[in-house]
């Protein structure tokens, strides 16, 4: 189906995605219209709402789910907000505006000092989920669903007042 919706837009066509995989939009959009609880809050090409955000990212994995809440604490002060974690995955991200090499020693120190354990520690640009991140304070894929239904690649049913974004080829 993507390949198909690939080709029609390469081809001209304009098509209209409503999606909650923002990948899918940054890959697939010209234009983008972010809306939150049925309110359009941005709207823009990808790297327009990108430089929203600004600056890099800081993100980890923490392997032990338990020291999670540590490791947000020991890069907290680092961030221009919060850290975001996922305690599914174990990944802490945490914007870090200009800083870059600077925020990256500090978060060593921080997290090192506090004897965390990490994989991939590693800066990185902005995506379309930190960009709806920074606009709605929460992520764009949690929903009140079941945690089983979660794992799911497309939810058959969508609810129309769900966060979403909607992406214009």
């Amino acid at each position: 189906m993507w390949d198909t919706i690939r080709s029609l837009a390469a081809g001209g066509t304009t098509l209209l995605l409503t999606t909650q995989y923002l990948d899918e939009a940054d890959e697939l959009a010209d234009e983008i219209v972010v809306i939150d609880h049925g309110v359009v809050i941005a709207a823009g090409t990808a790297e327009e709402l990108k430089s929203r955000v600004g600056g890099d990212v800081l993100e980890f994995t923490v392997p032990d789910r338990t020291r999670i809440g540590d490791a947000c604490a020991a890069v907290a002060k680092i961030g221009d907000a919060e850290p975001h974690m996922d305690g599914e995955t174990g990944v802490i991200s945490v914007g870090v505006g200009g800083r870059g090499s600077e925020a990256l020693i500090e978060a060593v120190r921080g997290l090192d000092g506090a004897a965390v354990e990490t994989r991939g520690l590693m800066l990185r640009r902005p995506s379309l989920d930190d960009v709806f991140m920074a606009l709605t304070g929460h992520a764009a894929e949690e929903t009140t669903q079941p945690a089983k239904r979660r794992g799911r690649r497309r939810p058959a049913d969508k609810d129309t007042d769900k966060d979403t974004v909607r992406a214009a080829s």
